[in-house]
């Protein structure tokens, strides 16, 4: 409270340097009257009060826990251990072709199944009075 009263900025208006004194001071009390952001600081320093107002004071243990050397190394030897680490192998070219005649046979197939599937793209060329419903065999033929 002395130092508080002492850099006033109404008691200093000649120092400029009075002001930021006093922030410096009033947030200190702040902190040291709360037990929780005392105990975190007195564990963790600035960084530990910086943690806290970033995830919360009951997650800064956990925070400095999970960020620990240890931590990180039980990260990647359980990653090793899993084999989450281990690269893609390469998938072949030839396990994705599909021959024109299956490719064919799928697309019969799948319009018997969507015989009563109805229409909800719209012609970009159409207006109002465009007939949507093509009269005869419905097909994936573009050209027409």
């Amino acid at each position: 409270r002395k130092l508080a009263l002492k850099h006033h900025p109404d008691k200093n208006p000649d120092d400029p340097t009075a002001a930021e004194k006093f922030k410096e001071i009033n947030n200190a009390h702040t902190i040291l009257t709360d037990m929780s952001k005392r105990n975190i600081y007195d564990k963790y320093g600035s960084l530990g009060l910086y943690v806290a107002e970033q995830f919360g004071d009951e997650n800064v243990n956990t925070y400095f826990m999970l960020s620990s050397w240890w931590a990180k190394t039980l990260f990647v030897i359980i990653g090793l251990l899993t084999g989450r680490c281990r690269p893609k192998t390469s998938v072949l070219e030839e396990d994705f072709y599909v021959s024109p005649e299956d490719l064919e046979e799928q697309i019969k197939t799948d319009m018997e199944k969507d015989v009563d599937f109805p229409v909800v793209l719209q012609p970009t060329n159409a207006n109002e009075k465009t007939q949507l419903i093509r009269e005869g065999p419905r097909s994936y033929c573009t050209d027409s």
